[in-house]
């Protein structure tokens, strides 16, 4: 009878422990910060004063979630994004002026056990921009604009804590580049910004938004870039649904092959969170 008790007290304790383990979970531990442009995103972007939008298909997913004791959880995944510039012409036609990927591996941390939940997301990842054959003018048998494509790359180290305050989250941070083609370019990115949801302010599964990411980047000189989101997310607010909102933005191009570009713009939007 005591080897039986010693078993099970064994098989308790294991069974506890593993319970602490949760494997391919069905949420994010650290949600997307919502107007920062480098996050999953599955939808379209209409810009309101130039012919152009953008496809953005991507997608991150945490493989563990490790609660290390009650209201404290880190995590292990992996992010995969294309970004896509089009321009819009007649009879619905739709050439892609240029693609950037981006893939590598995130480890988050959130602390729900005080009264401002806290936490922090580090990314590893890599970047590459491309021309593609929408960019080539065949008529005149040279790339749009006289401008060719060109390496375009980037590995980087990003960290960025935050900290809640009931629906808001504000959060800052900075992005380490380790290694960049062209070599001549910056190698870090300071950013702060803040996201507020409102869940239940109109009705269930109805959350209004709003969010702002500010970046000064190093690239050949430092340089302010603004992004400002605002709009109406359909489903869970902090999971599964469909996303409508406004974007003003203004800095740097955020495609590759245009990175010493400036561009300012206002758009709609529209994003399926999976």
């Amino acid at each position: 009878m005591k080897k039986i008790i010693y078993v099970l007290v064994l098989l308790t304790g294991f069974v506890h422990a593993q319970s602490k383990w949760d494997i391919f979970p069905s949420d994010l531990n650290v949600q997307p910060f919502t107007a920062n442009f480098l996050e999953p995103k599955l939808g379209f972007v209409f810009t309101m004063n130039e012919n152009s939008l953008r496809l953005d298909i991507g997608n991150s997913l945490d493989a563990i979630h490790y609660n290390s004791c009650n209201d404290v959880t880190w995590s292990f995944g992996f992010d995969l994004f294309t970004y896509t510039l089009l321009r819009g012409e007649t009879d619905f036609h739709f050439p892609v002026d240029a693609v950037d990927y981006l893939f590598g591996v995130n480890v988050g941390y959130l602390n729900n056990a005080h009264k401002y939940p806290f936490g922090v997301r580090l990314r590893l990842s890599h970047i590459s921009a491309h021309f593609v054959d929408g960019h080539y003018d065949g008529p005149n048998q040279m790339w749009r604009g006289g401008l060719n494509p060109r390496v375009y790359s980037r590995e980087f180290i990003e960290v960025l804590p935050f900290v809640k305050f009931g629906d808001l989250r504000v959060y800052g941070g900075l992005t380490y580049i380790f290694h960049v083609d062209p070599s001549e370019l910056g190698a870090d990115i300071w950013q702060a910004g803040f996201d507020y949801f409102k869940p239940d302010y109109i009705a269930d599964y109805i959350t209004p938004f709003a969010g702002y990411d500010f970046k000064y980047e190093n690239l050949t000189e430092y340089k302010a870039n603004h992004s400002v989101m605002a709009g109406v997310k359909f489903g869970n607010p902090h999971g599964r649904g469909i996303s409508i909102y406004f974007q003003y933005y203004s800095g740097r191009n955020i495609h590759g092959e245009y990175f010493d570009f400036e561009e300012e713009f206002s758009a709609f939007g529209m994003n399926i969170d999976l």
